[in-house]
């Protein structure tokens, strides 16, 4: 591809390599979580949301269990300010919430951000300002001490400011484009801000480093957190908290390589909405560590709800493969992994196991609101007889043997190419009640009725119904469907093998139906397929054995 050598490595790795937390094989319990939705997130819609969209939004994220929200910029915008307003007047913050605000270290916008949030219980007060040589070079034409003095002046002024207004005021600082700044200098900028905040552990302070424009592989990201974490004052007093987006595509590893690495709170929005190509998915990041037994402390256990609500008021979509969130991160269609899935499933139900295990599918889509026949097993040209008959056995009660099943394979897959579309399970059963179930023409056994031998042997007495015509025949079988088998073989002058006969009951009720299946082998290599259902289990096989018989 052309035009790779105008570019070049911009990060900065740390003076010294720290890679202990490449000894961590695991997040071992939740960070803080700040959901930006309301603030990042919602500046990167194409149509921002309205007041009313943004109340449900938060009411959202509450349910959600988000105990730090960024609700806006509110010297940024009068929307954004009325919001913040519309939160503190009409007192829509849950006690257990706080809330957060953003604003440059620029003093008419930190003075219009403590007008906004006058009269709140308590907030976080989040102050930045880009420290990166690009930014320093490019944009502000500034040294390294003027961009400093820029983040100190805003820190005493939000420090003034604080003690002015009533309330209970955190503050967080980022240096901005933190992976375009040189860790040294990033590490010298945070800790003169720490200089005037004076943070204590009973009242601690947020410094904030942020993947703004995501620059290198996510293991260099972590080697820049572990650092600046072993080298910023106050460290007991400090929360290291991380601000992912997505450049690259590594916003998730970049967030849980620097929990790994000392970080102690991710900013981030759910679906990974953001500026670009978006920050970092808050739902993967709490389902990925849900699926290694840690609880996230956020609850998705409605995941339908809450992608309804989201593609509502944003008016984003949420991509049908997205982990955990997507309609089709569940599905399987390829036979082979339905096969898997269905035997792992019904091991699961043998064994009794709470634990959960299961080919090809990480968690339990039932913990998350999905189920297995809408978004587990989904049916088309490609699927096989292991999904197929384990949606039957699922749904219906239906469990036909393993060649029946192949058969049902076939002619769901043929009708699915045909009409070149996904099958819903309703007409997986339709196709399966076609072409087996309870077949009566153009043979059919209308009365049977049977007599035990002495020698053990049946005889059946059959009254037989083909081509208009009825008639009563007798003969003796080793039992009851092989009497009646023998009986249509005389009759008829057909000659086939009965090589297979399975039953179970249908229903749970007292009144259950039986179902049988019923194989048959004729002279020519043939084999066919019959279902019979009846509250009399003898009438179900024999219903079996006509279906298959008119299947040839």
């Amino acid at each position: 591809m052309q035009g790779f050598e105008k570019y070049k490595k911009m990060y900065f790795m740390p003076p010294v390599d720290c890679y202990d937390w490449v000894k961590k094989d695991s997040i071992e319990e939740a960070p803080i979580w700040c959901s930006v939705d309301l603030r990042d997130g919602n500046q990167a819609l194409v149509v921002p949301m309205s007041l009313d969209e943004k109340l449900e939004f938060f009411r959202l994220l509450c349910d959600i269990g988000f105990k730090e929200i960024e609700v806006g910029f509110p010297a940024a915008s009068e929307t954004e300010y009325e919001f913040l307003r519309k939160l503190i007047d009409d007192n829509l913050i849950p006690d257990d919430v706080t809330i957060q605000v953003l604003t440059q270290c620029r003093e008419h916008l930190v003075k219009r951000t403590f007008e906004a949030i006058q009269g709140i219980k308590k907030a976080v007060v989040h102050i930045y300002n880009s420290t990166s040589t690009l930014q320093r070079d490019v944009v502000f034409h500034m040294d390294r001490e003027e961009i400093k003095k820029i983040a100190v002046d805003g820190a005493k002024l939000v420090k003034q400011l604080s003690e002015e207004y009533e309330g209970n005021f955190l503050f967080e600082y980022s240096p901005e484009s933190f992976t375009g700044t040189e860790p040294e200098y990033a590490v010298e900028v945070c800790n003169a801000v720490l200089d005037v905040m004076q943070p204590t552990p009973d009242r601690p302070m947020i410094i904030n480093l942020p993947v703004t424009v995501e620059m290198s592989m996510p293991h260099i990201y972590a080697n820049q957190i572990e650092w600046c974490s072993k080298h910023l004052k106050y460290r007991d007093s400090v929360i290291l908290s991380t601000h992912p987006h997505n450049d690259r595509g590594c916003g998730v590893a970049d967030a849980e390589l620097a929990v790994l690495a000392g970080a102690q709170r991710i900013e981030c929005c759910l679906f990974g909405n953001g500026e670009r190509t978006g920050n970092v998915d808050a739902i993967t990041l709490a389902m990925n560590m849900y699926s290694h037994g840690v609880d996230p402390h956020l609850d998705f256990s409605n995941m339908p709800a809450i992608c309804e609500v989201y593609e509502r008021v944003t008016r984003m979509h949420v991509y049908e493969r997205t982990p955990y969130a997507g309609t089709l991160v569940f599905a399987a269609f390829s036979g082979s992994h339905q096969d898997a899935i269905a035997k792992g499933m019904t091991w699961r139900k043998e064994k009794h196991l709470h634990e959960w295990t299961c080919p090809y599918i990480p968690i339990d889509p039932h913990d998350i609101g999905r189920t297995y026949d809408a978004d587990v097993i989904r049916i088309n040209s490609q699927s096989g007889k292991g999904g197929i008959g384990f949606l039957l056995q699922q749904n219906y009660g239906y469990n036909p043997p393993p060649k029946m099943r192949e058969d049902l394979g076939y002619r769901v897959k043929e009708v699915s190419d045909h009409e070149h579309r996904e099958l819903g399970v309703q007409e997986v059963l339709a196709v399966f009640e076609k072409s087996y179930l309870n077949h009566t023409a153009p043979l059919n056994v209308s009365e049977a009725h049977f007599v035990q031998n002495e020698n053990g042997s049946i005889t059946a007495k059959v009254t037989i119904t083909s081509g208009g015509n009825t008639t009563p025949c007798t003969a003796t079988g080793n039992g009851r469907l092989d009497a009646v088998a023998t009986a249509i073989e005389q009759q008829t002058g057909m000659h086939f093998t009965l090589v297979h006969y399975s039953e179970h009951a249908l229903d749970a009720d007292t009144n259950a139906r039986a179902c049988s299946y019923v194989g048959l082998k004729w002279a020519s290599g043939e084999e066919t397929w019959g279902c019979g259902t009846h509250t009399d289990i003898i009438v179900a096989g024999i219903k079996a054995l006509v279906s298959a018989i008119n299947n040839r």
